[in-house]
């Protein structure tokens, strides 16, 4: 099982990045693939996820409105797409999966994850 993300890097306040996680060695239909970040000190936090197979997605109140979590099935690939960045949106961005998904953006239940991206917004 592989989660590669990638697509991290630094931008300024008000910016916009795209992430990417690529997804192999496991069906990847009927799952919940969902993004967390990890701020230095902070605890792992849930930003977006989404159910592979309805589409249903969900968001941290946080990030509600700015950020959107998108799917290409044939690929295996989930993406979010982070605009209107804010400092306080710094963090290690990590994609994760699970196959039961009783609670979205809680990080316990996934038992896949990706290595992580870094996402710097600067002020």
């Amino acid at each position: 099982v592989q989660l590669v993300e990638s697509g991290g890097g630094s931008v300024q306040a008000g910016g916009s990045l795209r992430l990417s996680c690529a997804a192999s060695g496991f069906t990847y239909s009927n799952r919940c693939m969902g993004w967390f970040r990890q701020a230095p000190g902070n605890e792992r936090e849930g930003v977006a996820a989404i159910r592979t197979g309805s589409g249903t997605t969900y968001y941290a109140v946080s990030v509600k409105g700015r950020f959107t979590i998108s799917q290409d099935n044939a690929k295996n690939t989930v993406y979010l797409q982070m605009n209107s960045l804010k400092p306080d949106d710094t963090g290690m961005y990590y994609c994760a999966a699970v196959s039961i998904c009783f609670s979205p953006l809680s990080s316990s239940p996934y038992n896949y994850w990706g290595q992580g991206t870094q996402v710097t917004v600067s002020s």
